[in-house]
């Protein structure tokens, strides 16, 4: 009966033996990944915060429409890169600290594993005396001490036990934690991605606003000088409604009616003067 307990929990050591060994292994495969992972990220990161700075720079030398698409585009992956951060900071706490917390949880396991199996290793000693006893006095069976009989049995049927209940609590947490870890992972990754896609939508349609003829306008401009009337202007002016021009000219000629008016009326009195000064110089004589 002693000997049939003893290969159980031997087979059952065993069990948690490979079970510890296996999680130690790929546990710490996926938190060295998972870790790799979000560095990456982090200098994704960094190389999207350099970008920025050199779209704003470039940004400052360029044309008003361009300059101000380029500028817009920059600050929504400016905001971009804040989710970014928010992300690798979630993914550090989330699912890299759980996973290097099983480096601890292995140890535990494997010191539950050595006090398991220095109470084996006691009782698969008092078992072997006692057999001896029995073969040394096949007759005297009253000869074997009880109390060390009925000691060995205790101990092996709690050993027993508690590696059952080790090895279970063991796998329950094993799954446990592996699918939390997981699904955070995939959750951070969900929200950072959905804003990322609000972020481009909204980047795109900056770049999409830059008026290219207009731009190209000022730049054409630039090379003639100030004095010319530039093409923008004869383009607007001819853009005009017939009502615009019309009320353009009459301004205009009415203006010069105006002058003329002023003009005829300052001339009439000099020439009236003239003839008055005449007429009385003849009376005279």
């Amino acid at each position: 009966m002693l000997r049939r307990n003893l290969d159980e929990r031997d087979a059952q050591t065993k069990q948690l033996q490979d079970a510890v060994t296996n999680v130690e292994k790929h546990f710490g495969e996926l938190c060295q990944i998972f870790a790799a992972y979000v560095r990456k990220t982090a200098r994704l990161r960094d190389k999207a915060d350099l970008l920025v700075n050199e779209i704003n720079l470039y940004a400052s030398t360029e044309t008003p429409n361009l300059k101000q698409g380029l500028k817009d585009f920059a600050d929504e992956f400016a905001k971009l890169q804040d989710y970014r951060q928010a992300e690798v900071e979630r993914l550090e706490a989330k699912v890299v600290e759980p996973l290097k917390a099983y480096g601890t949880i292995v140890k535990m396991k494997r010191d539950d594993l050595k006090a398991t199996l220095t109470a084996r290793n006691r009782e698969a000693k008092q078992l072997s005396q006692l057999e001896r006893t029995r073969q040394r006095n096949p007759s005297d069976r009253h000869v074997i001490a009880e109390t060390e009989l009925q000691r060995a049995t205790i101990d092996a049927t709690r050993t027993s036990r508690h590696l059952e209940e080790t090895i279970d609590n063991f796998e329950k947490q094993k799954i446990k934690d592996i699918k939390n870890i997981l699904s955070e992972f995939i959750t951070i990754e969900m929200l950072f991605h959905g804003k990322a896609l609000e972020v481009f939508t909204a980047a795109y349609q900056n770049i999409q606003k830059i008026d290219e003829d207009e731009d190209l306008e000022v730049f054409r401009n630039s090379l003639y000088l100030s004095d010319y009337p530039s093409r923008l202007d004869i383009v607007r002016a001819n853009s005009k409604s017939p009502l615009q021009r019309s009320l353009s000219t009459k301004c205009t000629s009415g203006t010069g009616q105006v002058s003329l008016k002023i003009q005829n009326k300052t001339e009439k009195p000099t020439k009236e003067f003239k003839e008055k000064e005449r007429e009385k110089e003849t009376n005279y004589i």
